[in-house]
């Protein structure tokens, strides 16, 4: 019973964490959007910082998401994407393949501001 309980449990803190990442992902996407087509506005500030949050975030937990985190209290599996629906490919890869996204997102951004 106890087994059935854990796996209940991940599967929120997988869907849990799912969302947010989504959330995270449309964020880093609108300020790459908002850098190339020159809309800068208050969402886009919004966005920068709440990024930024999520970088501090992960400093203080040594690279890993608090989700992560907690999903080990209810597995023994440490596997690449064991805590979030993602295919292992961009589970693995997340980290660089958004901060990328982010920096360019945000050099664009900031260029477009002190160029106006």
């Amino acid at each position: 019973m106890k087994r059935l309980d854990n796996n209940r449990k991940l599967i929120l803190i997988k869907l849990a964490h799912t969302a947010i990442w989504s959330i995270f992902v449309i964020a880093i996407l609108y300020v790459l959007y908002a850098g190339m087509f020159n809309r800068v506005n208050i969402l886009v500030w919004f966005c920068i910082g709440f990024v930024f949050i999520e970088g501090i975030i992960l400093l203080i937990c040594k690279g890993k998401c608090p989700f992560t985190l907690l999903a080990h209290k209810y597995t023994d599996d440490s596997s690449i994407g064991f805590d979030i629906f993602l295919p292992m490919w961009l589970a693995k890869n997340n980290k660089t393949i958004f901060s990328i996204l982010f920096s360019v997102g945000l050099a664009l951004v900031l260029w477009r501001v002190l160029t106006a």
